[in-house]
């Protein structure tokens, strides 16, 4: 599609993409596997965009895999509000590695409630995880898990398990992307969690779906950016409080 707009001599392209695909695929963790994130940065230049839109990268460092201007919107206060607006009380926000310190931290400012941090270790090169400590009191408090993505459902099971045995109360999830691959709908379902919202970023089919999981729309998100973008506004301000 950029390439057919590119040579119907489109003045730019922008490309819009809520879900930054093989985003996980960030670094060479291990030998012999490949970095799918900047190749599909490259791809994305090549036919190319002048300009990329997506949400929540999986780590913020693959803006700089690109050579054109990466605007990266997040959905946290989207999701923060949602879950302010259940009125809970003592409350606990969950990130579920040390990686996910600043997400869970920005979702604490805006529901004003301290965080923990789940240590997790991924055996092997399968998507099993296990969950081996957590910074933090949760006890008797209500929990608020928060991840870019999920993928397996495993790390969010670990996490919920070990905060059910640290003595946490009831456990909600928001996720910004549901990828949702393989049995997770099944994992997560007969989990510990009461709630799992996501975002559309992905298109969620019946069959992924299930009575944990319901769904909010990123799409104002989405059409306030591109507005602001092509009326040359500036993205930041979208987040200033």
């Amino acid at each position: 599609m950029i390439d057919a707009a590119k040579r119907a001599s489109a003045g730019r392209v922008t490309a819009v993409m809520p879900y930054y695909g093989y985003g996980r695929s960030d670094k060479k963790d291990q030998p012999r596997v490949p970095i799918t994130a900047r190749l599909i940065a490259n791809l994305i230049e090549t036919a190319g965009a002048d300009r990329m839109l997506t949400i929540d990268l999986h780590a913020g460092q693959i803006q700089g895999f690109f050579n054109i201007p990466v605007d990266e919107l997040t959905a946290i206060p989207l999701l923060a509000r949602h879950f302010n607006e259940r009125g809970l009380k003592d409350i606990v926000v969950t990130a579920t590695d040390v990686g996910d310190a600043k997400r869970a931290r920005d979702t604490a400012n805006i529901v004003d409630a301290p965080i923990a941090i789940v240590e997790k270790q991924r055996l092997g090169n399968q998507d099993s995880v296990e969950a081996t400590n957590l910074i933090g009191d949760v006890k008797n408090r209500t929990a608020l898990i928060v991840d870019d993505e999920i993928g397996t459902g495993g790390t969010v099971v670990a996490a919920a398990d070990a905060l059910k045995e640290h003595g946490a109360g009831d456990i909600y999830c928001y996720v910004t992307h549901p990828v949702l691959s393989g049995s997770a709908t099944r994992v997560l379902e007969d989990s510990v969690v009461k709630d799992i919202i996501v975002t559309d970023t992905l298109p969620l089919p019946d069959g992924k779906r299930g009575p944990k999981i319901s769904t909010i729309s990123v799409a104002s998100l989405l059409g306030e950016a591109i507005h602001r973008i092509h009326s040359g506004l500036s993205i930041g301000a979208m987040f200033d409080t």
